[in-house]
């Protein structure tokens, strides 16, 4: 007999999808634009002791005067800018539902470079799965 779900499980949530990811996407949003949002890294959340915690990296695209002048996007060279995002979500007890929220602007570089410094984190960490780098529609409308 397999090791499957037992009875009451629920499907796994699509990437970035959950209230824990909700509440974090709700702070991004009050820091950056989301129609500035290039590429938002999702890494796989984890819980423990009635607790979930969740990483996103968001790259956005840099205002003018940033980095390498107005109009500067990864597509064409340009530089991005880095906020790093996590949430810590409390599951089960009586404080369910109650979180911490940061969101933090850590980097200004070229996309390809973010790329790579996604990856080599998930390895530096032993993540067997790398960051998943989605579009800011995951998150938000149109």
């Amino acid at each position: 007999m397999g090791a499957g779900a037992g009875p009451g499980a629920r499907p796994p949530l699509d990437p970035g999808r959950g209230p824990g990811w909700a509440k974090l996407a709700e702070a991004v949003a009050l820091r950056v634009p989301p129609a500035e949002i290039e590429t938002i890294y999702l890494f796989r959340p984890w819980k423990r002791e009635g607790r979930e915690w969740g990483t996103a990296v968001v790259a956005c695209r840099a205002a003018a005067g940033a980095g390498e002048g107005a109009g500067a996007r990864g597509a064409a060279g340009g530089r991005l800018r880095v906020y790093t995002a996590r949430y810590m979500l409390i599951v089960r007890g009586k404080e369910r539902g109650q979180s911490r929220i940061e969101v933090e602007e850590t980097a200004l570089s070229p996309a390809e470079v973010i790329a790579r410094v996604m990856q080599a984190a998930a390895e530096r960490t032993g993540d067997p799965e790398p960051p998943v780098a989605l579009g800011p529609a995951v998150w938000y409308e149109g």
